[in-house]
C-alpha cells in the first residue's frame, strides 16, 4: 500500500529554501563587512564613533535572540511531531494475541481499589505490567537511586523506545513544571526516548502541560491512568493490536 509523503517533501523544500536564504544572507553580511572594513581604514575617527554607537543595538539584538534552552525545546517538539507523522504513515501494527482467548490485552489489569494503596516501587511495577499487557517488549523497571529520571523502559508495539517516569502523588499534590523539566532533561538525551511519558496518580499544573507540549512529552494523569488500566482508554502509544 502506498502512503503519501507530501508533508515530508514540503518540509524538505522548506529546509532547502531556508538554507539558500541563509547562505545569501551570510554572503551579503560578509560583503558588507569587507566594505565597512575598507571604509574604517580610511576614516578611523568616524568608524570608532560608529562602533561605540552600535554597541547598545548589538546588545539589544543579542538579548532578543532565542536562548539555547528554548531552541532545544523547539527542536525536540519538532522531532516529536516528525516521529508522530512517520508512525501515522506506517501500516497498523498487528500483533498476534498472546493468550488462548485472544483478548487478554484488553482486559483490565488487577490493581488495588486505588493506586495510592501501592508503594512507589509497586506503582512502577504496575505501570510496567500495563506496558506488557498492551504489547510492549523488553519492559524493564529501572526506577530508584540514580535512575536519571526513568522508571520504566520498554519497546512499543510499533518499535519506538518508550521511557516512562511514574509519579505516585496524592490528588492534592499536582505534578509541576519542575517535575517535567527534570524528566525532559534526560529522557531524550540520556535514555534515547522516542516516546517519553509521565504517568501520575494526580494531575498536572498548567505550566507543566505547557512544558510537556513544547518538549513532546506525553502526559497520563489519574483519570487517563484509570481508563488505560480498565481498558476504556488507549495506551500512550495507541492500540497494541487489532483484529
Amino acid at each position: 500500500m502506498a502512503y503519501s509523503r507530501q508533508p515530508t517533501q514540503v518540509r524538505t523544500r522548506g529546509t532547502l529554501l531556508a538554507l539558500g536564504l541563509a547562505t545569501a544572507l551570510v554572503g551579503a553580511v560578509g560583503l558588507l563587512f569587507l566594505r565597512l572594513a575598507r571604509w574604517a581604514g580610511t576614516h578611523p575617527g568616524p568608524a570608532a564613533l560608529l562602533t561605540v554607537l552600535s554597541l547598545p543595538l548589538l546588545y539589544a539584538l543579542v538579548r532578543g535572540m532565542p536562548r539555547a534552552r528554548e531552541l532545544r525545546r523547539a527542536a525536540r517538539a519538532g522531532m516529536a511531531e516528525a516521529d508522530a507523522e512517520s508512525v501515522a504513515a506506517e501500516p497498523t501494527v498487528v500483533l498476534p494475541p498472546s493468550g488462548p482467548q485472544g483478548d487478554d490485552l484488553t482486559l483490565p489489569l488487577p490493581l488495588p481499589e486505588t493506586t495510592l494503596d501501592l508503594t512507589p516501587d509497586a506503582f512502577e511495577e504496575a505501570v510496567a505490567d500495563l506496558c506488557r499487557r498492551d504489547g510492549c517488549r523488553d519492559v524493564e523497571v529501572v526506577g530508584g537511586a540514580g535512575d536519571l529520571g526513568a522508571d520504566v523502559l520498554a519497546t512499543a508495539p510499533d518499535g519506538r523506545r518508550v521511557v516512562i517516569q511514574c509519579k505516585r502523588y496524592a490528588p492534592t499534590h499536582k505534578c509541576g513544571s519542575q517535575d517535567l523539566q527534570r524528566f525532559g532533561g534526560t529522557c531524550w538525551t540520556v535514555h534515547g526516548a522516542q516516546l517519553a511519558v509521565m504517568v501520575t496518580t494526580s494531575t498536572f499544573t498548567d505550566p507543566a502541560k505547557e512544558y510537556a507540549e513544547i518538549c513532546g512529552i506525553h502526559l497520563i494523569d489519574g483519570a487517563a491512568l484509570d481508563a488505560w488500566t480498565n481498558g476504556t482508554g488507549p495506551a500512550p502509544w495507541g492500540p497494541a493490536w487489532v483484529s
